[in-house]
């Protein structure tokens, strides 16, 4: 049988209540999210729609880590399953699969309705996903607006319910008066700010060419949304995709808080090695590289020139241009409690090297002297060198993840479709129309990643 740590053990977003303050010891975090509930809705038309039922099945894959108090589905699911993925043969199956409770939720829960247009104003909590090409936001469930029609991109629909998931958390957890009040949205055309979501866009390509040689660098939190992304692209044929997994780390209680694709079933099994194989069931092909990636490691000449980094150190990162990729796709997301829902995206080669743009420096936000963590050690639950070892591990949440996979890969869809890279994007859950896009100086249009078809 094997052991965990407590620090492998910590569920990362019940950490936050933690580190801030807001529960003054672990068994009070715990019932702080435990609390936690959330409804989804879809209706019929919506439920036989792709894009909603990609919108529906993140939705419930991010919530259930988050909303530790059940994440309950009701509307039409009895159809078959149209999304991409190895979860069953219908939405309801599905649903079940990715650990919601199909039933109906108490008056006053927190409610995600998928797609369609305005309902009646309700009392508390209550958006609606919407989608349109390559766009994807969310809507106060009266609000009549709506973002204007669109090629189909299966990501702007994930990028939709993780915004929802987050905007929910916001309303239960953040403190956040706004929070289901307000349209936010996101272009993964043109991410910049100024790019209205809500308006067309006659550049937006219908997909035709999908990313078919990869390289993925770590294999938790990003790791497994890049998959999840992947996973809801249309490959006209799968067995074209091929994916070279890169990562050293089991399965750990604490992978699952954060990690999309993870479940208890596969704890102590070696990330590379659950992750081939989830690829394998969605038709991929997957090769495992076991070892530390750094400055010592090279690629070989038959191996994927284009690779999506998932690393959360910075002496990985570091090395990210120096081992002949011709480009690299990083997001970094934040550790502590007050920044953990930021992202800052970079695209290798840039200008700056990668070890200007990642300095190695000490962590600067000490939470050992929080009331939670003194009480563990006076209680005897953990010793000094514990208390340290828990308080150092990073707070995370799904949904952060899912949005910057999207950002990620968009960027990959648009050299693909000869849109424009970036080499910067930087985003914050709590204020999205602040975020910055920097146009990145290099031309990349020769580039060839690697392609299959998409299907028309």
């Amino acid at each position: 049988m094997i052991t965990f740590d407590p620090s492998e053990k910590l569920h990362r977003l019940v950490k936050q209540a933690l580190d801030s303050g807001a529960a003054q010891s672990l068994a009070e975090a715990e019932a702080l999210f435990q609390g936690y509930c959330l409804a989804l809705i879809i209706d019929q038309t919506e439920a036989t729609n792709p894009l909603s039922q990609a919108a529906l099945l993140t939705a419930v894959a991010l919530g259930r880590r988050v909303f530790l108090g059940g994440v309950m589905v009701e509307g039409t699911l009895d159809v078959p399953l149209t999304v991409p993925m190895p979860l069953g043969a219908t939405l309801r199956e599905a649903v079940i699969a990715l650990g919601g409770a199909v039933a109906s939720a108490a008056d006053g829960t927190p409610t995600i309705v998928i797609g369609g247009g305005a309902r009646l104003r309700r009392p508390g909590f209550c958006v609606r996903t919407a989608v349109g090409g390559w766009r994807g936001g969310i809507l106060p469930i009266h609000s009549e607006l709506a973002p204007e029609p669109g090629p189909e991109m299966p990501l702007a629909a994930m990028l939709a319910a993780a915004l929802a998931i987050n905007e929910a958390f916001l309303f239960v957890n953040g403190g956040v008066p706004v929070a289901g009040h307000r349209p936010i949205g996101v272009s993964l055309w043109r991410p910049e700010a100024q790019a209205d979501w809500l308006t067309g866009d006659s550049n937006e390509p219908q997909l035709a060419y999908l990313p078919s040689r990869l390289w993925l660098i770590g294999l938790g939190h990003l790791g497994q949304a890049y998959l999840w992304g992947l996973g809801l692209l249309p490959y006209a044929d799968p067995g074209d995709v091929s994916l070279v997994m890169q990562d050293v780390d089991v399965i750990t209680p604490s992978t699952e808080s954060t990690s999309i694709l993870t479940d208890a079933s596969i704890l102590g099994v070696k990330k590379t090695r659950a992750m081939a194989a989830w690829a394998e069931r969605r038709g991929f092909t997957a090769v495992i590289h076991e070892r530390l990636f750094d400055s010592g490691f090279t690629r070989q000449a038959d191996e994927p020139t284009v690779a999506l980094c998932g690393l959360d150190n910075a002496l990985g990162r570091r090395a990210l241009d120096l081992v002949g990729f011709d480009l690299v796709v990083e997001a970094g997301l934040g550790r502590g409690h007050r920044d953990f829902r930021t992202i800052r995206l970079h695209v290798l080669p840039s200008p700056r090297p990668a070890a200007e743009i990642w300095k190695v420096g000490k962590r600067d936000d000490k939470v050992e002297d929080r009331a939670a963590y003194a009480k563990m050690f006076e209680d005897g639950q953990l010793d000094r060198c514990g208390v340290t070892l828990l308080a150092g591990k990073a707070v995370g949440a799904p949904f952060v993840g899912a949005v910057a996979a999207t950002l990620a890969l968009a960027e990959v869809l648009r050299l693909l479709h000869g849109g424009a890279l970036h080499q910067l994007i930087d985003l914050d859950l709590l204020s999205v129309e602040h975020r910055l896009a920097s146009p990145h100086p290099f031309d990349f249009s020769r580039l060839n990643p690697g392609y299959g078809l998409a299907v028309t």
